[in-house]
Formats: structure tokens, C-alpha cells, sequence
């Protein structure tokens, strides 16, 4: 499941954005959501040689929908400047926190912007399905071959046919941890699954302090954060195609091999040795905020956390630095067979309902390395991609770093979000109800995994 960055992230990074984006509209008073400009004003002019290919599309305009809002739509729209500048158009950006509720009967109403940023594939799917998506033109397709990996093209494609390319990433595989509380003990940081383990049971002979700490909760949505713990045992312990299999139900959710995965999980969550820092015992799992989950290991009370690059902010927003000799870090989770390297991840696809040149020229640009380096610069944390092209030195947050490190690792297989994949009545209801009885009421992994499987529609 999507989140967004941390408070500390928007406040650090409103000043930046804001500037750059107030600097690019010149005397334009749009609000963050929605609207329009027109670039120029005083800031110091955009080098437009790279933007030569797109023409001259003075008086054209564009509109765009994206579920980003506020200071992450500040920076959507700064980013933007440069090719309203060189180019002439106008993009009309609109960002909506209900898009995923909307786009479809939107859709339906031919009320669509001309482009629009899909925040899961299985969403993009069903647009694609009312036969109002174009099939994405061949200098977007060009860019995504030669600046993505191959699964990536998979998350844009329906039927084999690409019709988006990915926008914005990240990385779900992490463990956030404290670097001096590691050195004091002398822990290193685990390269195997096994020497997770081993590394874990070690803290909990030491007794320091707790391993984990965890937390699931989050209103209706509570158990989501678990279902990402068991997708990232899932690439572990079954494997990546084992994963396919089992997010597209050609495996069963109650397939021997996530049984297993859900005992590996097991062994680090549903051990009161292990957790729950600070907290409670493994049932407060249940019951804690995911945002509060993390920030007991500032404190001493916990080593390690498992939680998505975007959590930075969480501890930035109670005065942390988060750097690789800062107060707070992470480090992937390791696979089972160290010599591979699946990666958890979410994303954003760009699609398009319009084939107007002007709209075309932004598509390309949306998938080009222009964009991608724009966007890192206009972002202060919070934002990556896995845009091989982007010069990792234009993101600002060290821990974007760390991500986009990992997605250009040739090395990695990544894989999106299962739950985001499945059914809703699986994805968003059944696996979070589910997991969540996991923590609070000790229900055994074959009853879990038997619940949900029976949820999945018929």
C-alpha cells in the first residue's frame, strides 16, 4: 500500500519547493492542487537545448491529474518548469487525494485530464480496460526500455501492449536502524536472511534491548504494514516467480510455500523475545501506529525497524538525522541466497488520453532523464525513481539515495507491491483483517493464509 512522505519531510522541504516552484511561476498565484502557468518571471532561464526535440508549443496547454497534493504537488510542479519554459505550454496540474476513487468514472465521463498518474498497476489495468488509454507512443516506449528494467515495463503493460511509464518509486525492503547503537554492540549490519536471524537472536541474548519494535495500525487501513512484511518473506522464502504466481492466484494464498514465508515471519515478530520495544508484547503489534512503530529505536529501546524509504520522515520530524553516520539509517533486507536481490517496491505509471503533439511531447518528456533530474532536484525528500538515468547527486535525502541505489542495481529483481495486485476484497480488506488477528490474536499461519484465500472473489 501507497503512503506519503513524513511531516518533517513536507515542512523541510515546503521552503525549497515552494521557492523553486514560486521562482518558476514568476507573479502566478495558483495554489499546490490545481491550476495552471506560465513560467518565466525573474528566475534565471532553463538550458533548452534538450528541450529542442518537443517544438514549439506556445499557446498549447496540458492538464494533468496525480494524486500528489500539497508540497509533493509543489514539486511535481516545479518540475515542470523547465519545459513550460522552453517549450511555451501550459501544464493545468491538478492533484487529488481521491483520484483512485474518481479516475474511473471520470474515465466513463470523457472528463479526464490528458494525462494522468496511475498509482498502482492493477488501477492502470482498469483503465486500460474501458479502451480510453492510448497505447504509449514509440519515443515513451524507447525511453522505457532504455532507462527501466524490464519488470518495470511489465507494471506499465497490459496485455503486452505499454501504455505508461513509470513515474516516481520506492523501496519497501529496508531495515531503519541507529549506526552508533549497532557499533556500541558490535553488530554489523546482516548480509542473509540467516544472519538476520542470527543477528536478532543475538540482541535478544544481549538484552540491551528489544530487536524490534512493529506496528501495524492505521485506522481502517490497519494491517497493511504487515501485508508488506509477508510480500517481502514472500520474495525471500518462495522466490520472485513463486511471488507472480502467487499475486495473480496461479498459486494458492494458502500455497504451502506462503505458509512457510508467514513462518518465517514468525520467527521475528511472533517471538516475545524479539518484540515489541518500549511497547508491549507481540499483540500491541496490533495496536500501535505505524508512524509511531519506529522512533522507539531513538530512544534505546529497539535495534531495528522494517519500514519503506519514505518513513525518513518520520524520524526527522522527531529531530534525527538521517544519514549513514547520523542518528538513524537502513539497510536492505537481506534475501535468503545472498547472491540475490528482490526488491518490495511501489510506483506511479503516466498514461495518456489524448495524442494532441503537445501532449505527446509531455508524455516523452515525463519518461525522459530531463524530467527525472528535475524532479530530484525539486524534491527534498521523499522521492525517488528507477530511472537509470537519474544522476543519483540531484537527490537531496540521503536515504533516496540508498534507494535509488538499490532499483539501479542490475542485479535486483524488483517487484511491486503484491496487495496493491490482488482483488480488493484480497488486497485491502481480507490480507489486512487477516494479519492483523496474525498479531492480535495469535492466529496460526494456516488459518490466516486459509481465511484469506477463501476471500478471493470466486
Amino acid at each position: 500500500m501507497k503512503r506519503s512522505i513524513g511531516k518533517a519531510a513536507i515542512a523541510a522541504g515546503l521552503g525549497l519547493a515552494l521557492a523553486t516552484g514560486m521562482a518558476a511561476c514568476g507573479g502566478d498565484d495558483k495554489d499546490n492542487n490545481t491550476g495552471g502557468s506560465n513560467g518565466g518571471g525573474n528566475q534565471a532561464k532553463a538550458d533548452c537545448a534538450a528541450y529542442e526535440k518537443y517544438g514549439d508549443l506556445s499557446g498549447k496547454s496540458i492538464s494533468v491529474y496525480t494524486t500528489f497534493v500539497d508540497i509533493e504537488g509543489a514539486s511535481y510542479e516545479a518540475s515542470f518548469k523547465p519545459f513550460e519554459e522552453c517549450t511555451g505550454a501550459d501544464i493545468k496540474y491538478e492533484g487529488s487525494k481521491s483520484l483512485t476513487a474518481d479516475v474511473l468514472t471520470r474515465i466513463e465521463a470523457g472528463a479526464v485530464a490528458d494525462i494522468v498518474a496511475f498509482p498502482q498497476p492493477g488501477l492502470l489495468q482498469q483503465a486500460v480496460a474501458t479502451g480510453k488509454v492510448l497505447e504509449a507512443p514509440a519515443d515513451v516506449a524507447a525511453n522505457v526500455d532504455q532507462y527501466w528494467t524490464a519488470s518495470w515495463r511489465d507494471y506499465g503493460s497490459v496485455d503486452g501492449k505499454l501504455y505508461a511509464a513509470p513515474l516516481g518509486a520506492s523501496v519497501k525492503s529496508l531495515v531503519w536502524f541507529s549506526p552508533s547503537a549497532f557499533d556500541e554492540n558490535g553488530y554489523a549490519v546482516p548480509e542473509s536472511w540467516d544472519e538476520l536471524l542470527a543477528l536478532t537472536q543475538q540482541m535478544a541474548e544481549d538484552a540491551v534491548a528489544k530487536p524490534w519494535c512493529a506496528g501495524i495500525a492505521d485506522g481502517e487501513a490497519t494491517g497493511w504494514v504487515a501485508t508488506d512484511w509477508v510480500e517481502d518473506m514472500v520474495l525471500r522464502s518462495a522466490g520472485p516467480e513463486a511471488y507472480d504466481q502467487w499475486v495473480n492466484h496461479e498459486i494458492p494464498f494458502n500455497d504451502p510455500k506462503i505458509v512457510d514465508s508467514l513462518k518465517e515471519l514468525s520467527k521475528v515478530l511472533r517471538d516475545d523475545k524479539n518484540v515489541n520495544a518500549g511497547i508491549g508484547d507481540i499483540q500491541s503489534i496490533a495496536a500501535t501506529a505505524w508512524t509511531d512503530a519506529g522512533t522507539p529505536i531513538l530512544d534505546g529501546q529497539c535495534f531495528m525497524h522494517r519500514q519503506a524509504s519514505f518513513y525518513g520522515g518520520n524520524f526527522t520530524d522527531e529531530g534525527a538525522t538521517v544519514a549513514e553516520n547520523g542518528d538513524i539509517w537502513a539497510f536492505y533486507l537481506p534475501s535468503s541466497d545472498p547472491s540475490t536481490k528482490p526488491i518490495l517496491g511501489g510506483g506511479d505509471f503516466v498514461a495518456a488520453f489524448a495524442d494532441r503533439p503537445e501532449v505527446v511531447a509531455f508524455q516523452t518528456f515525463l519518461s525522459s532523464p530531463e524530467w527525472a533530474n528535475e524532479k530530484a532536484k525539486a524534491t527534498e525528500g521523499g522521492w525517488t525513481t528507477a530511472n537509470n538515468s537519474l544522476e543519483k547527486g540531484n537527490l537531496k535525502s540521503p536515504v533516496d539515495q540508498l534507494a535509488f541505489g538499490l532499483l539501479a542495481d542490475p542485479s535486483a529483481e524488483f517487484r511491486f507491491d503484491g496487495s496493491d495486485l490482488m482483488p480488493a476484497a484480497v488486497g485491502s480488506d481480507a490480507f489486512w483483517k487477516e494479519m492483523t488477528a496474525y498479531f492480535a490474536e495469535g492466529k496460526s499461519e494456516q488459518a490466516v493464509a486459509d481465511a484469506i484465500e477463501a476471500a478471493w472473489p470466486k
